[in-house]
């Protein structure tokens, strides 16, 4: 499909599911950093989803609002997303990475931890699994985002059988030991696994470019996700933190509110094994280039968490970074001309 084609398809798209509640909540977080009447900003978020393929909480969340037109055009969104998903990655990408059972079992050398599909095991398995630890996280087997995830000791778990029925009416069959995390990342904030996503684009030359680095940290949460409560920063190709941590409600931490440890300057350990990691598991996706990994970091190295074929986007917002332009540019320069087009 062409490109016009598939930013019209997402127009399309978008107007069917406009949500005007998700629109007035943007508007309003927007409006902390404008005097604009809320009217206003509402037009102008609108302007913005057609001038710039831009979702409301694109706009909300990197202080759109206060950019100039020159500005704005310099951020990659997620309609910008959909399109290299779409245009980038074959048609069996979703089946590939979309499978977490299938993942696991390709992967099966870096994931670094035990996982059973409880609908496929019997109870005698599932008490068997549960007996090896003693807390697992149960999930959907084909969850995106963090949606469906709970995490459960398992000596509370007293009939087994009833325990797996259950969650398999939950839509969570798939189970998994809770990983350990490294001292450090613990040390930041240890009610969850705190993870880095990797956006990389794996080129046809096979020259693997990481495109955005960032460290996802938990808030108050058993998930990391942006979208389940959880902050962000990007990192330098380093694996250092550059700025404050950043959540969706754009509240902005120099410091974590649970334990105090200071964001700037957080250094991911084992961030060069992450690099060898990625660079060898995506030789292994040959029609899917473009990929969001998010892997932790366990006293032994890094673990793959999963691959998504349909990555979301990070970048830092102006208020927290003090940099006004986004990484579109880096993206261009990934893939290289004619998917993001530099019409203005």
């Amino acid at each position: 499909m062409r490109q016009s084609g598939l930013r019209l398809r997402y127009l399309a798209e978008r107007a069917v599911r406009l949500n005007p509640t998700n629109l007035m909540e943007c508007a309003r977080q927007a409006k902390r950093i404008s005097r604009a009447p809320l009217p206003v900003i509402v037009a102008d978020m609108l302007w913005c989803s057609v001038r710039y393929e831009m979702a409301f909480r694109d706009y909300a969340v990197w202080d759109i609002r206060s950019l100039s037109a020159k500005e704005r055009a310099t951020w990659m969104t997620h309609p910008k997303a959909f399109r290299l998903n779409t245009t980038l990655n074959g048609p069996d990408s979703r089946a590939i990475l979309g499978d977490k059972p299938r993942f696991y079992r390709d992967f099966a050398d870096m994931i670094r931890r035990e996982w059973l599909d409880v609908a496929d095991a019997d109870a005698a398995e599932v008490a068997a699994f549960l007996a090896r630890h003693p807390r697992v996280l149960a999930k959907p087997p084909h969850g995106e985002g963090g949606a469906g995830i709970s995490i459960y000791t398992t000596d509370e778990i007293a009939d087994v059988a009833s325990w797996r029925q259950s969650i398999i009416d939950r839509g969570q069959s798939l189970i998994e030991e809770v990983i350990p995390q490294h001292p450090a990342m613990a040390a930041l904030y240890p009610g969850s696994v705190n993870t880095v996503r990797m956006i990389t684009y794996r080129k046809p030359d096979g020259e693997l470019v990481v495109i955005a680095a960032v460290l996802r940290i938990g808030n108050g949460g058993v998930i990391d996700n942006f979208a389940g409560g959880g902050m962000f920063t990007m990192l330098d190709e380093h694996g250092v933190a550059r700025w404050p941590g950043v959540d969706k409600q754009s509240n902005i931490y120099a410091t974590h509110p649970v334990t105090g440890v200071a964001i700037p300057g957080f250094a991911v350990p084992e961030y060069h094994a992450v690099l060898a990691m990625i660079d060898e598991a995506s030789r292994r996706l040959p029609t899917v280039p473009y990929v969001g990994w998010d892997i932790a970091i366990t006293p032994d190295g890094p673990a793959l968490i999963e691959a998504n074929h349909n990555s979301s986007v990070f970048q830092m917002k102006p208020s927290a970074s003090g940099i006004r332009t986004g990484l579109l540019d880096r993206y261009r320069d990934a893939v290289g001309p004619g998917v993001l087009d530099r019409r203005r």
